[in-house]
């Protein structure tokens, strides 16, 4: 037995309504143990717009905390000692504008920027691919990165300015291969452009390299996982060594932390969810080579909705109890010379070494997105096909479903989750007008137009974070700072991987398919389905999911990706004479944009069925119903093929 280890850092992502109930939040979590903090922003923060956008109708404080400003900042982080705390924050496009608040807010308490210690999560590719939350073209978002990097070597050397994050991809379909693979391509590319850049000296690279961090999955085949994560070490090992010239074994060490699968958690029985989470847990702790450097879990009642306090406070006592009660942390790797395990990992690295080479050989993850985005949608429909088919077990949802009723979740639906109040919105929308106009806006104008000039530069000698700190030192606000370089960079609309037959579907699609044509035959036409993503919630998973398996059920299908308003939503429905407006929202911004679509359709004489799918509480459900939409789907309704049951039904009544 060796001396016991240091145990991680231990956090829970939070974050919701204002920055003052987030603040109480993260001060009750660190008083119970909790070692970093990990900070949730809602979609418009996260999207670049302020609370008083249009765009951000319905969604301000739904998923996360809003920070349109420095005052949101001091707020979020008051009475927490920057110097001595480890942020992580989920944030990508606006990532460098999120830093720069943090940054010009330790300049403003006199904390040396020398000595903050986190992260960013700034991995676009991995937007692109699967979350949704990118604004601008992968070119100038690498441009932003790089910038990070170099500000951070320079000024900020204790701080992680990119997580490069594979947690999404496997959200996303990824199998262990392709996780592997494709966030390794993703770092490959971004250190490649941070040594051409010439904003990093050619002797900072080692150290560059060294500040790279990874944010993992672990999905429930914990043996997998930890061959997955030995694979990632060995290979990152080798890329920093043989790449990159880097000497120093310190500064190859795959640094990384990670959420445990959300994926997998069930709405139905969803106290199973505790102990996939535990087992999640073993995966990226039980090998001491490749132990994770921070860890967050998931709460069991995530498929359900927003957890409360209380149920973040159970997965931090898991890691507690695994760190402090168990006796892990006291002993070596426990799989060095295991067979199995060398085995398993000697498979993967060949795998993932081939698909690895094969999209540097398509120019890099960033020039990529279109074939990678396919390939995961793909890889998804199996997965789900297999559910459907029972081929892949699912406790509770496709084997094991009978259940005697939880205490856990009796009652109504919304007591075992938090909700926001509605009036957040509005008083968020008063803050960020008040503070417009309370601040100076001679200093505001001045920081806009020198952060366009740098935008729109390409000297080694400006950097995007120079201008973006003043600019939040001068109380600009996240829209302000996104639509300015919207102005330069504009915006971008990443592929939706979605095609037809990339899945095995049954017997039960092959009558679904009859049906199709018949319905074709007696009327002219095939049924036609709109998937439709309003809001800003970029999770398009299931949106896609639903798009392949209607083609492959006989529809036409119209998707146009993410981000759309209702008035875009009702358009496309009019002009594409749609059968069914399929409505995937995720961000429980169901109640305030699902009857502005309604209502739309209305207007303009639309006669289409009106479904919805989402993490929706039974409550909502019923009220959704009542405003005319025809059928609600939540994550316990995961067979597609009732599903387009369903959907063809409502067809053929019109018939």
């Amino acid at each position: 037995m060796t001396e016991r280890a240091k145990p991680w850092v231990m956090r829970t992502y939070s974050g919701h309504s204002t920055a003052v109930k987030s603040n109480e939040l993260y001060r009750s979590n660190l008083a119970k143990g909790q070692t970093g903090l990990s900070i949730a922003f809602d979609l418009p923060t996260q999207t670049g717009y302020d609370p008083d956008d249009p765009a951000a109708a319905g969604e301000v404080g739904k998923v996360g905390v809003p920070v349109a400003h420095l005052g949101h900042m001091r707020q979020l982080l008051d009475a927490i000692p920057l110097g001595g705390m480890n942020t992580s924050m989920t944030i990508n496009a606006t990532a460098a504008w999120l830093w720069g608040l943090y940054i010009a807010l330790a300049q403003e308490q006199g904390v040396d920027v020398g000595t903050l210690s986190g992260t960013t999560q700034n991995d676009i590719v991995k937007e692109y691919l699967s979350r949704g939350t990118y604004i601008f073209a992968p070119e100038p978002s690498k441009r932003l990165i790089v910038d990070m990097i170099a500000y951070g070597i320079n000024h900020a050397a204790k701080w992680n300015p990119i997580n490069v994050c594979s947690y999404h991809l496997q959200e996303a379909g990824a199998t262990p291969v392709q996780e592997i693979a494709y966030a390794l391509a993703t770092a490959i590319d971004v250190l490649d452009a941070v040594r051409n850049s010439g904003k990093v000296d050619v002797a900072q690279m080692p150290e560059v390299v060294g500040r790279i961090s990874f944010f993992v999955n672990a999905g429930v085949r914990f043996i997998e996982e930890v061959a997955k994560m030995r694979t990632f070490t060995a290979m990152w090992d080798e890329i920093c060594r043989t790449r990159y010239g880097v000497q120093d074994p310190s500064l190859r060490r795959f640094r990384y932390g990670v959420q445990v699968n959300s994926l997998g958690l069930t709405e139905q029985q969803p106290e199973n969810n505790v102990q996939r989470i535990v087992l999640e847990m073993l995966g990226v702790t039980l090998s001491a080579d490749a132990r994770a450097r921070a860890i967050q879990l998931p709460a069991w009642n995530e498929a359900l909705g927003l957890p409360r306090p209380w149920d973040q406070q159970w997965s931090l006592r898991m890691q507690q109890v695994l760190a402090f009660e168990s006796d892990l942390l006291e002993y070596p790797d426990i799989f060095a010379g295991s067979l199995v395990m060398e085995a398993k990992v000697r498979d993967l690295t060949i795998s993932a070494q081939r698909e690895l080479d094969e999209v540097l050989a398509l120019g890099g993850a960033f020039s990529a997105i279109e074939e990678l985005k396919s390939r995961l949608v793909a890889s998804q429909s199996e997965r789900v096909a297999r559910i459907e088919s029972g081929e892949l077990t699912v406790v509770g949802v496709n084997r094991f479903s009978e259940t005697a009723t939880s205490p856990l979740t009796s009652g109504s639906s919304l007591e075992a989750i938090m909700t926001v109040d509605p009036d957040v919105e509005r008083q968020l929308v008063q803050d960020v007008i008040a503070w417009r106009e309370a601040r100076d806006a001679a200093a505001v104008e001045a920081a806009l137009s020198e952060l366009i000039r740098v935008a729109r530069s390409s000297s080694s000698a400006d950097n995007i974070m120079v201008p973006t700190i003043a600019l939040a030192r001068a109380g600009g606000t996240t829209g302000e700072w996104a639509s300015a370089l919207r102005g330069v960079f504009g915006e971008y609309r990443a592929p939706t991987g979605v095609r037809a037959g990339v899945a095995s579907r049954g017997a039960n699609f092959a009558k679904l398919v009859q049906r199709s044509k018949a319905l074709r035959e007696r009327r002219g036409s095939p049924p036609k389905l709109l998937v439709a993503k309003p809001g800003l919630d970029g999770h398009s998973n299931g949106a896609e999911q639903i798009a392949v398996a209607a083609r492959d059920a006989g529809f036409e299908v119209v998707y146009q990706g993410i981000r759309l308003s209702p008035e875009e939503i009702v358009a496309a429905a009019r002009d594409e004479d749609v059968d069914v407006v399929g409505i995937s929202i995720l961000s429980g911004s169901h109640l305030a944009l699902v009857p502005r679509v309604i209502e739309g359709l209305r207007d303009a004489r639309v006669e289409a069925f009106v479904v919805v799918g989402g993490i929706v509480p039974d409550d909502d459900s019923r009220l959704l119903v009542s405003h005319g939409v025809a059928a609600v789907y939540t994550p316990k309704d995961f067979s597609l093929s009732a599903i387009m049951d369903d959907l063809l039904t409502m067809v053929e009544s019109t018939i």
